[in-house]
């Protein structure tokens, strides 16, 4: 009976095979469940596991239930979190030009940068992967602006306001030109600081204001781009390399598909978004041509002083000089990147 047994367990192995494992990859985003963001990577996390027969399963805690940026990478690093959807200022820590796209006043235009990302998108992410993050592409929030309770047209207006960033050193770095005393705080706190009046001036992106309804709580615009903001996807390399070769294959297929999507539908959007940010009562207000140069000089001349610091590398920075002069020499025109 005992051996009999046996040889039908043996039976049942030959037949059916063992159990196989999924590989659950956990995902970190401040983005709030519901939105188009999250809708567009549930079914790429959807297609994944039905493509790899379940064996890799993905699932997100979305919402800043993670903590801020911070936290979630800090939590990548001892594997309690395999990926995250995530600013480029958090990012700076491991790759330093992450925040090259980031530097005030470098564009002039959508479309310098999109001539500027159809050649450099690809060094950010191969730089990212040589860091052990592996990206599925950027995809733009968009040019940021000042967005406030009181107008704000200068330097010496930013001055008297309570003026908050992100708790990043990308962004620290990014206002020290400017001789100001910023308040940094994570971006989960943001509303609830808007609401107290801890601060009342933000810097954002029309597309991220809306989506995290911080628009809510200001009045005014400074209709002024001040700097490019983008964000990505990315898994621990480790955890990449975990996947079988033709599990690896799928991810990446499926994840940089979805996230090219993305990024194609933040760019129609984001001049969508500054229409929607005017027809909800916020008022525009415009900089004259004195205020926005010196804006400006002080940028640029920051900018240069971050590179000669080694905050960012200079044969990054002088290739996007290059390709800026090159596309303003010759009017290429790109539209939405593919």
């Amino acid at each position: 009976m005992k051996y009999t047994f046996i040889r039908l367990t043996l039976l049942s192995l030959l037949l059916f095979g063992t159990t196989t494992h999924a590989t659950v990859i956990k995902i970190a985003t401040l983005s709030p469940d519901g939105t188009a963001w999250m809708k567009k990577m549930r079914q790429a996390a959807k297609e994944i596991s039905e493509l790899t027969d379940k064996r890799v399963k993905i699932k997100f805690y979305p919402g800043g239930v993670m903590g801020d940026e911070n936290a979630v990478m800090r939590k990548m690093r001892i594997n309690q979190l395999q990926g995250a959807a995530i600013s480029s200022g958090a990012l700076t820590h491991y790759f330093k030009d992450s925040s090259l796209y980031g530097m005030p006043f470098l564009f002039n235009s959508q479309e310098e940068v999109l001539y500027v990302r159809k050649h450099m998108d690809k060094l950010m992410i191969k730089g990212l992967e040589k860091k052990g993050l592996i990206s599925f592409g950027i995809a733009e929030s968009g040019f940021v602006y000042l967005l406030s309770n009181k107008p704000i047209q200068s330097i010496a207006d930013l001055k008297k306001e309570k003026f908050w960033i992100p708790d990043n050193a990308s962004a620290r770095d990014t206002v020290k030109s400017f001789s100001l005393k910023p308040i940094p705080l994570p971006f989960g706190d943001v509303l609830a600081a808007l609401q107290t009046h801890l601060i009342n001036t933000i810097i954002a992106s029309p597309i991220a204001s809306i989506a995290l309804q911080w628009h809510t709580q200001v009045k005014y615009l400074t209709d002024m781009p001040i700097l490019y903001s983008w964000g990505t996807l990315i898994i621990s390399k480790r955890t990449m390399e975990k996947l079988k070769r033709k599990d690896r294959v799928i991810v990446h297929k499926v994840m940089s598909k979805a996230f090219k999507e993305i990024d194609q539908q933040n760019q129609k959007d984001s001049d969508a978004a500054l229409t929607a940010l005017k027809n909800q009562g916020i008022t525009f207000i415009k900089p004259s041509e004195k205020q926005y140069a010196e804006w400006k000089s002080i940028a640029l001349r920051g900018n240069k002083e971050l590179v000669e610091t080694g905050s960012n590398s200079k044969e990054m920075y002088e290739l996007v000089q290059k390709l800026i002069a090159d596309y303003q020499k010759n009017n290429i025109k790109v539209t939405v990147l593919n």
